[in-house]
């Protein structure tokens, strides 16, 4: 290998501290509840940790594997069906162990887990591997290539300066995304207070109960809806029904004055409290605010299925990469040079990818210019709901009900147009449209920022690595949290 003046060449197993790489437990048995936790392939994507559904296994097993137990700050390098995939360790998986699909490398501390990182997610690395990679029955690395795998170590200064830039880079990255979760929480809760709990229905039914008058039922709807008084707070008052509104107003004043939004100003909590019924009804999808219309989520969707157009390998191999996203219901994009759909939609997978472990459905929110293959539903909302609330519903609810095929499971256009879906009326929905914009538009240019700023990585850092650009001074690195 050919490498810049004053560069030298190391294998990987000459930048660890105790000489030796390994992978975890073999077979690591069923789920124990009170178990050790262990990081496996589901829980990497794209070097991010999601730590939604980890297995644990017992003590016994685990302690046998001594040896690949974490303390945090190692590096772990996936070697089993989505290989070469790598990330440090973060603190907090002090205790965890790892399955025989990761190996666990402890850096040296004068190169350091962050250099090996970034080494290992290089094109040069990726390629090393690819070419060694057993694809027998699944795409398998070999300990004894990874060992081999050659990392380049410049002076100390570059070394430094290189090491602040691509961290900067991957820390922003990180916290936007970590920035972007909260904000999808957060509509997430707000979408579960108002259309599944029904907390402002229940808030005025609760002071009309205690005899409170309409006024005193609207500003108990308004704390709740501002999120400074909480139902079991209100259950909790004693006083009179006179007393009701000075009593629950304070509330209301106090979430008004410290927001600095428009929607939380009197005259227009005070608006939206007013679309919130005080009484629940039977229906046949159980006890519904009054006046809310059961319906199908056929009702308040628009498929676009027909306008699909499936692009063969073949075909892909022969088009030049560009910059349209291809999406399909394994998110997997490629890039090509023309697209079918140009707004905001939501993907829910239609066939491989269809549901999670809870029964919920793979989601996807796109927009701009795209390809959708045949194996996702492209949809947006209709009859005044927003495709965001479409998403929001649907994300939220467990489909197994719907879900056919004994081989192959596949969500099918008529089921999924089945799925009930409670109707709150049209402004109540624009209500809720209107304030959850500002929050989507936030996350979709995050999302772009991010993509930018991981292709400006991606294409700095083999040129940095290669010694083609060099960086003249250190970068301030803010790390992320987990």
């Amino acid at each position: 290998t050919t490498v810049p003046q004053g560069w030298v060449c190391k294998r990987l197993i000459e930048c660890t501290d105790d000489e030796s790489i390994s992978y975890g437990i073999v077979q690591p048995g069923q789920h124990v509840d009170n178990g050790i936790p262990v990081i496996r392939i589901n829980n990497v994507n794209n070097g991010q940790l999601d730590l939604e559904d980890v297995l644990k296994v017992s003590p016994e097993i685990e302690h046998k594997y001594e040896r690949t137990r974490l303390h945090g700050g190692e590096v772990l390098l996936t070697l089993v069906g989505s290989t070469g995939q790598s990330f440090v360790a973060p603190k907090e998986l002090k205790g965890w162990n790892v399955p025989r699909a990761i190996a666990v490398i402890r850096a040296k501390s004068e190169i350091g887990a962050d250099w090996i990182n970034i080494c290992l997610q290089s094109q040069e690395t990726k390629h090393f591997l690819d070419v060694r990679a057993n694809t027998t029955v699944q795409k398998t690395l070999n300990l004894k290539d990874v060992r081999d795998i050659p990392i380049l170590i410049p002076p100390k200064e570059v070394k430094e300066s290189i090491e602040n830039m691509a961290l900067s880079l991957s820390n922003k990255i990180e916290l936007n995304r970590q920035m972007n979760q909260t904000l999808e929480d957060i509509a997430q809760a707000l979408f579960k207070n108002w259309f599944v709990d029904f907390e402002p229905v229940k808030a005025k039914m609760i002071v009309r109960e205690k005899g409170g008058n309409a006024l005193a039922q609207s500003l108990a709807a308004q704390a709740i809806i501002a999120g400074t008084l909480t139902l079991q707070q209100l259950e909790a008052m004693e006083t009179t029904p006179l007393a009701l509104e000075e009593t629950i107003h304070p509330f209301v004043v106090k979430n008004v004055e410290s927001s600095g939004s428009d929607f939380w100003m009197p005259e227009q909590l005070e608006s939206l409290a007013s679309l919130f019924p005080n009484a629940l009804t039977e229906s046949e999808l159980g006890e519904i605010p009054e006046g809310w219309i059961p319906k199908t989520f056929g009702d308040v969707s628009q498929c676009f299925d027909s306008k699909r157009i499936p692009l063969s390998k073949k075909k892909r191999e022969e088009k030049k990469p560009g910059q349209i996203p291809y999406h399909g219901a394994t998110s997997v994009m490629d890039y090509v040079n023309e697209w079918i759909f140009d707004d905001i939609y939501l993907l829910l997978g239609e066939d491989g990818s269809v549901i999670k472990k809870d029964g919920s459905p793979f989601v996807q929110y796109i927009w701009g210019k795209s390809w959708v293959n045949n194996h996702a539903h492209v949809l947006q909302g209709k009859n005044g709901v927003s495709t965001e609330q479409l998403m929001l519903f649907i994300q939220g609810q467990n489909i197994t009900a719907y879900i056919t095929g004994a081989v192959q499971l596949k969500l099918n256009q008529g089921n999924m147009n089945s799925i009930p879906f409670l109707d709150a009326g049209a402004e109540l929905n624009a209500f809720f449209y209107k304030l959850i914009t500002p929050t989507y538009k936030k996350i979709r240019c995050t999302i772009e920022e991010n993509q930018s700023l991981t292709e400006l990585r991606d294409t700095l850092l083999p040129k940095l690595l290669s010694g083609e650009l060099t960086v003249s001074k250190k970068l301030p690195v803010k790390k992320a949290g987990m």
